[in-house]
């Protein structure tokens, strides 16, 4: 007689990011998660580091949420997900405008361009006992967690944009705290006239990425899948 024994439990994924957007896409791709947000200042991480690119400043962005929530007691013998996306036009870092005034000029300036979107990803294996190290500010720096990041990014092209359109879309409020003015799964997308890579990248959260960096750490992805078919 065979007898099948059932395949250890996945870990509990948290993901250190209050994004919707991110939620969803986690949801849609079948991967059970808790959130718990970071108090990351984002301004000062990337003030901190005036000589990153806009592609190393998503990264550090992402590995700075996932370190801050891999700290609290409550991410012990989690996997610990932090994202962050930062549009590139012309070479410059652009995050979120918070003020309609910056999403307006940064509208402005995109329509009918294209620029390129990138979403840093950092996970964190918490299974195992260990003690971060700090730096001299008293900080976490890194240098004992079990960490990886990766980068997706995606090209993004502008249709032409009219100054009334445009007033309209920042009225709605949604630019004002999306990378670059801007999202692809929600109004925003009426704007879009094509995107050259991962779409999911430009949403914040790219499931094939994230497959990648579930496998360095020994999970599949597909582990989720099959918890949920047993039950």
């Amino acid at each position: 007689m065979t007898v099948h024994t059932a395949p250890p439990a996945p870990p509990t994924l948290i993901l250190a990011s209050k994004s919707p957007a991110r939620t969803k896409l986690l949801e849609e791709a079948g991967v059970p998660h808790r959130i718990l947000v970071s108090d990351v200042d984002e301004v000062a991480v990337a003030a901190g580091h005036p000589e990153a690119t806009p592609a190393d400043t998503a990264l550090l962005l992402a590995r700075a949420k996932a370190e801050a929530v891999a700290a609290l007691p409550a991410a012990a013998g989690t996997l610990v997900l932090g994202c962050d996306s930062v549009f590139e036009l012309d070479g410059q870092a652009l995050g979120k405008p918070y003020t309609a005034e910056v999403a307006r000029e940064r509208l402005a300036a995109m329509s009918g361009r294209a620029g390129v979107l990138h979403t840093g990803h950092w996970l964190i294996d918490c299974r195992t006992e260990h003690t971060p190290a700090r730096g001299d500010s008293g900080a976490h720096d890194g240098g004992a967690w079990p960490g990886r990041g990766e980068l997706a990014s995606a090209g993004v092209e502008f249709a032409e944009m009219r100054p009334e359109e445009i007033e309209a879309y920042v009225a709605t409020g949604e630019p004002l705290h999306c990378a670059g003015s801007f999202t692809i799964d929600g109004l925003g997308g009426a704007f879009l006239s094509r995107v050259d890579g991962d779409p999911h990248a430009v949403v914040g959260l790219s499931v094939s990425t994230l497959r990648a960096l579930l496998a360095s750490a020994g999970v599949r992805l597909t582990d989720w899948w099959a918890a949920a078919v047993d039950r």
